[in-house]
């Protein structure tokens, strides 16, 4: 085998997804910050858990870290089609087969012998968070541009719904974020093949 085909993860791949980790991170706790200002549910955040210390802080980390969320989403987006990496690695994907992996996965049986390929449970998941990204940035133009966007805004149904589209979808993303975590640690190898690409 050469030393080609033992890569797991190129290079590209690695840079693009550890510079989403972090700006995901900041933007989380940044928003979280946001959202304890002027909170929409009957609950806040703990403080401990937010970035920036003051609104106006919070706000500077969020805008620091969307621009950093949208290039890098959008590189790693151009080069996964441009490769046929999207093509093969996320499709096709079968409803059936999904449901069997994830039954497979609820009772811990879910094989991941070959991490170069993904199973359904895999593919649903990385594609599921893709278009929520694609929905936070949408949503966070209405928040950020409202006047500029007039039709992005009168499609999210105003403002205010915008608002909690963009904290739910918020709130979808750190989920995912937990189960990846916990997958992580269930199959070490997975974060060293991250680290190395081998």
């Amino acid at each position: 085998m050469n030393g080609q085909a033992s890569v797991i993860h190129p290079a590209w791949l690695r840079i693009t997804h550890w510079l989403n980790a972090v700006a995901v991170v900041v933007l989380a706790t940044s928003g979280w910050r946001i959202y304890n200002a002027a909170p929409f549910f009957p609950f806040e955040l703990p403080r401990v858990l937010t970035l920036g210390g003051w609104l106006g802080g919070a706000l500077q980390w969020h805008f620091a870290a969307m621009w950093l969320l949208v290039a890098n989403g959008l590189l790693y987006l151009i080069i996964n089609i441009v490769s046929g990496r999207l093509r093969r690695q996320f499709f096709p994907l079968s409803p059936r087969l999904l449901l069997a992996d994830f039954i497979a996965a609820l009772k811990g049986k879910l094989a991941h012998a070959d991490p170069r390929h993904y199973n359904m449970v895999q593919r649903a998941a990385y594609l599921f968070v893709m278009l929520d990204c694609i929905v936070l940035v949408l949503s966070g133009l209405v928040l950020w541009k409202s006047v500029q966007f007039p039709l992005l805004r009168e499609l999210m149904g105003g403002y205010e719904s915008a608002r909690r589209v963009h904290f739910i979808a918020m709130a979808l993303l750190t989920g995912f974020v937990g189960v990846h975590l916990l997958m992580v640690a269930l199959v070490p190898r997975t974060l060293v093949a991250m680290l190395r690409g081998r």
